[in-house]
């Protein structure tokens, strides 16, 4: 206490509750700078964990839910438009609304860089400008091919390292092997799960609310006068 005094001469004299709760606490003035250090201290490391947490979740497919990431399928798409995919892959690419409702199946499997790279690739081919086709490439490559890459494309390691050796002086054909894989891969795996989904068979009206349900013809068991069995068809 007396210590306190010297350094504190302005608390000479107190009332003995202050005295008691200076000899307890300390001087509070000491003690609200150290207060709001910590308090401010404590607040960064929230803030750094909040931001790390965003660029995780942002940099991955991770944590994500399929619901938060699908956007609800367009209504003016037509019944027979959409009978016209099921043809083959090909004909669903060249439908813009094909190729939106083929990528909003895609979020559902977490598996929606394919179909950005294919398109990607697809506009990278068209570009006649070497400066833009530089810019592109590396943009292509950093997103989708790198490893660890925030969409990053499942290829073998030897295309991969293709690709990134080609990145110095790049061409229209560096991305086209890996686009290919890609291309083959949504056409043998993804597409033929696309037309039993939800997404698309509501779509065809062949399922989900509202649609239109048939019952299919049976036959129906009758007896006639002499007590044998026969059938005939009948449609329920």
């Amino acid at each position: 206490m007396e210590t306190l005094l010297l350094l504190f001469p302005q608390f000479s004299y107190m009332p003995p509750k202050e005295e008691a709760y200076f000899k307890m606490f300390g001087p509070v003035g000491l003690q609200t700078p150290k207060m709001k250090d910590d308090s401010s201290r404590q607040k960064d490391k929230e803030r750094k964990s909040r931001l790390s947490l965003f660029l995780t979740k942002s940099g991955s497919h991770e944590n994500v839910s399929p619901s938060k990431k699908t956007a609800t399928t367009p209504s003016n798409i037509s019944t027979e438009a959409a009978l016209q995919w099921s043809d083959s892959f090909e004909e669903l690419l060249k439908h813009s609304d094909g190729v939106e409702t083929f990528s909003q199946f895609l979020r559902t499997e977490f598996s929606e860089e394919n179909i950005e790279f294919w398109l990607a690739c697809e506009e990278y081919k068209t570009i006649d400008s070497e400066t833009k086709l530089l810019s592109k490439a590396k943009y292509i490559y950093t997103v989708f091919v790198e490893s660890e890459a925030p969409k990053e494309i499942n290829i073998d390691y030897h295309t991969k390292t293709a690709i990134k050796n080609s990145m110095a002086k790049p061409t229209k054909s560096c991305f086209e092997a890996a686009q290919m894989k890609v291309y083959s891969l949504m056409k043998k795996d993804s597409y033929p799960r696309f037309l039993q989904s939800d997404i698309y068979l509501r779509l065809t009206r062949r399922k989900g609310p509202g649609a239109t349900m048939f019952r299919r013809r049976s036959r129906s068991c009758v007896f006639n006068d002499r007590g044998e069995a026969t059938t005939e068809p009948s449609a329920w």
